[in-house]
């Protein structure tokens, strides 16, 4: 297939088109700056030029494609204006589900683990929420769109999405403050639980389900279920010869900073349905033993 991919030259971006070239599929990846285009060509990729505001260039990539894998989002709207980010990503998934009305093509989407928290028990992938949640609503209305003859999907990514090259992640971002506040923090207990996935795992599902994931379906990119924070702290303060220590939750915020609103959720999440359906088993480390390896400490990386 030749399939479209938005967020191409990204961490999670880059192991997913080399995935899908790997197993014989057309990659032409989404380019909104000349060394993202650069970087894309030279690893030898075809390139479409545009962005996620280019509303027209997104329905052309989409037209032209027999597949579309939407990876791309601000994420740095964490920092500065995160429901903007919001509002950008759905705009494009309005404007690329347009193009593939009726096609009966796959298109598989990005959302979060993260909101489930909320339910307060160990999330499944029945389990759907409220569109008035952020990011929420965008992961609604793919699923709808199987109404509309498209094959879609949504894979619901763990938090920590993690690896060699993580330079901007939750991870890069808490060994930055632990650096800065000379210890590794976690709220209260700790006991609040994170899922995590290695990238070349995420990658593998997005393969399957641009392959086989049927109409409206949503998927877990999980490994790990869940893992308690602390743990988390505990392997960031011994690579880095520092203690890890609890922060209370009133000096959360001031400590963690843009962090703050997510470093105490519990979001334990199950994979067993997207095991089961496409036959996808995380075979690569998982958090723990990544952060043991030590990768993400051989050079300060700020959070960009």
């Amino acid at each position: 297939m030749r399939i479209f991919v938005t967020g191409a030259s990204g961490f999670i971006g880059t192991a997913v088109i080399r995935e899908l070239r790997d197993a014989g599929h057309q990659v032409v990846g989404l380019a909104r700056s000349e060394a993202s285009a650069k970087k894309l060509l030279d690893t030898g990729y075809e390139v479409h030029r545009g962005s996620l505001d280019d509303l027209d260039s997104l329905r052309h990539g989409a037209e032209e494609a027999d597949a579309v894998v939407n990876l791309a989002f601000d994420n740095l709207g964490l920092q500065t204006d995160f429901m903007e980010s919001v509002r950008q990503d759905q705009a494009a998934v309005e404007a690329i589900l347009g193009a593939l009305e009726g096609t009966n093509k796959p298109f598989v989407n990005t959302s979060g683990t993260m909101p489930l928290a909320f339910l307060g028990h160990l999330a499944t992938e029945d389990d759907i929420l409220d569109s008035a949640f952020p990011r929420v609503g965008t992961e609604n209305f793919v699923i709808e769109s199987a109404a509309r003859s498209i094959r879609s999907s949504s894979i619901r990514l763990a938090p920590s999405v993690h690896g060699e090259g993580d330079l901007h992640g939750f991870i890069p971002g808490l060994i930055n403050i632990a650096r800065e506040k000379g210890f590794s923090g976690y709220v209260g207990d700790g006991m609040n639980r994170w899922p995590g996935v290695h990238v070349l795992d995420a990658a593998r599902l997005y393969r399957l389900a641009v392959e086989f994931a049927p109409a409206g379906t949503r998927l877990h990119g999980v490994g790990d279920e869940g893992i308690a924070f602390r743990e988390i702290a505990e392997a960031i303060g011994r690579q880095m010869n520092i203690p890890a220590q609890s922060v209370s939750p009133e000096d959360a915020a001031e400590h963690f900073g843009y962090l703050a609103m997510f470093v105490s959720w519990d979001n334990p999440t199950s994979n067993v349905r997207t095991r089961a359906l496409l036959k996808w088993e995380p075979t690569h480390p998982g958090l723990l033993k990544d952060l043991d390896k030590g990768f993400y400490f051989d050079t300060p990386k700020p959070l960009q």
